[in-house]
């Protein structure tokens, strides 16, 4: 998946709502879809193309994009306000 990346970029630290996860969602799922050769008219349901090639959903590696990033702020040192350039 070299899409994925770019959709998560901006989203690992900047505020996104709901409507761009969701644009997001469907952007993917088309894409997905355009890979392995289904369209809409096929009636297959997202879940069965997912769990078909074992695909993450995109909200779910958001999620996991932003904890990491939680994660890496949380370890910092207490008395680290800024940049080091700032200090100098």
């Amino acid at each position: 998946m070299v899409v994925r990346p770019f959709l998560l970029y901006e989203a690992e630290c900047c505020p996104i709502k709901r409507l761009h996860i969701q644009r997001m969602k469907v952007a993917e799922m088309r894409m997905i879809r355009w890979i392995y050769g289904h369209t809409r008219l096929d009636k297959i349901r997202n879940e069965v193309i997912r769990s078909k090639i074992g695909v993450a959903s995109i909200e779910d590696k958001i999620r996991e994009a932003r904890l990491r990033w939680f994660r890496h702020i949380r370890r910092r040192p207490k008395n680290a306000e800024g940049c080091a350039s700032e200090k100098m």
